[in-house]
């Protein structure tokens, strides 16, 4: 019998697969979501970099935000990472949800990345 853990895994797998194939041009906003924090970084596979990261660990969103694993949080972190990113000078990334399916905390997260001015 395959684990949770596995499928999750394969999941995660070919999405970065899927996303790597369409070639390095653009940067890639990754969200990973934990029980209990939010983290997104933009990535640049091509150099190895993270151009631009937040998360709800941060002191910066502590005072702003109740919880770290609710969809305000995602929506904070969503914006801030986009105005990081923004100020790098990345406006187009690739998104990567990790094998985690496009609802809740990620699709709170990627709506407020695009309502910052992210594309994607």
């Amino acid at each position: 019998m395959i684990s949770k853990q596995d499928k999750y895994q394969f999941r995660k797998d070919r999405t970065r697969k899927n996303l790597l194939a369409g070639g390095m041009s653009r940067p890639r906003l990754s969200v990973y979501r934990s029980d209990k924090y939010l983290y997104a970084q933009v990535v640049d596979d091509a150099k190895g970099l993270t151009l631009a990261a937040a998360s709800s660990v941060e002191k910066e969103l502590k005072g702003s935000i109740k919880s770290g694993k609710n969809v305000e949080a995602a929506k904070a972190i969503g914006a801030l990472v986009a105005k990081r990113a923004m100020e790098k000078g990345v406006t187009e990334v690739r998104f990567d949800k990790g094998g985690r399916i496009y609802h809740g905390r990620i699709k709170a997260l990627a709506d407020a990345a695009r309502a910052a001015g992210l594309k994607f």
